[in-house]
């Protein structure tokens, strides 16, 4: 068994480990918004329990054992977003800090069982997939809007930042999950992006490009 705060650390560290190597206490520390300090009392018990490699000042990174923990919470978390939303008909923007309650419950036989009963659903509300019962998932093939060349088409399929008020933003837009987009234009000199979308044009920041992802 594992504290919700141990749960919390493996998550944080295996999410930021998918963007870089060698995961910093800083980097640990800005994910939590909490004190390094913190971080280091930490991680000095997870490397005790053999759940992360650590070695002060030479950055941080799962054991087998600590990144098979990391992604059966990660399992848990989207699986029960996935029902916030397709059962219960909350919102996208509103099932993420349920969830990050429900993630802790630790039975898995529940997690194998609602995972049958929604149809083991591959991806998340937001377009992340959903790591199966022994561990395996989909890498997301997909590419922020930033990235696109002009006349490109695509099927919004992810978001890389889940805020609240970034979903809120682009529900209000209609820019959700299976939209199919295309990029009209992009403006030379702030990079917003123009997108065709149902016949309609509508811009979008930078930022919003950057965050926003679409399968080609």
């Amino acid at each position: 068994m594992h504290t919700l705060a141990e749960e919390n650390y493996l998550k944080a560290i295996f999410k930021l480990s998918q963007i870089t190597e060698n995961v910093s206490t800083n980097q640990i520390a800005a994910e939590l918004a909490t004190k390094a300090s913190s971080v280091t009392d930490m991680l000095r018990k997870l490397a005790e329990k053999l759940l992360i490699n650590y070695t002060r000042y030479q950055g941080v990174s799962l054991t087998q054992t600590g990144e098979k923990v990391a992604i059966n919470i990660i399992r848990r978390h989207r699986l029960w977003e996935y029902f916030l939303v397709e059962k219960l008909h909350f919102k996208w923007d509103e099932v993420h800090d349920m969830a990050e309650e429900m993630e802790h419950i630790s039975s898995n036989e529940l997690i194998d069982r609602l995972d049958e009963f929604m149809g083991f659903p591959s991806r998340d509300p937001h377009g992340d997939p959903i790591p199966d019962n022994k561990g395996n998932f989909k890498k997301n093939d997909l590419k922020p809007i930033s990235a696109v060349d002009v006349n490109i088409c695509g099927i919004i399929s992810g978001v890389k930042d889940h805020s609240t008020a970034f979903l809120q933003y682009l529900e209000k837009q209609g820019l959700t999950i299976g939209k199919k987009i295309t990029v009209k234009e992009i403006i030379t000199y702030d990079n917003a992006v123009i997108l065709q979308m149902e016949n309609k044009d509508i811009q979008i920041s930078r930022d919003v490009a950057i965050n926003l992802l679409i399968a080609l």
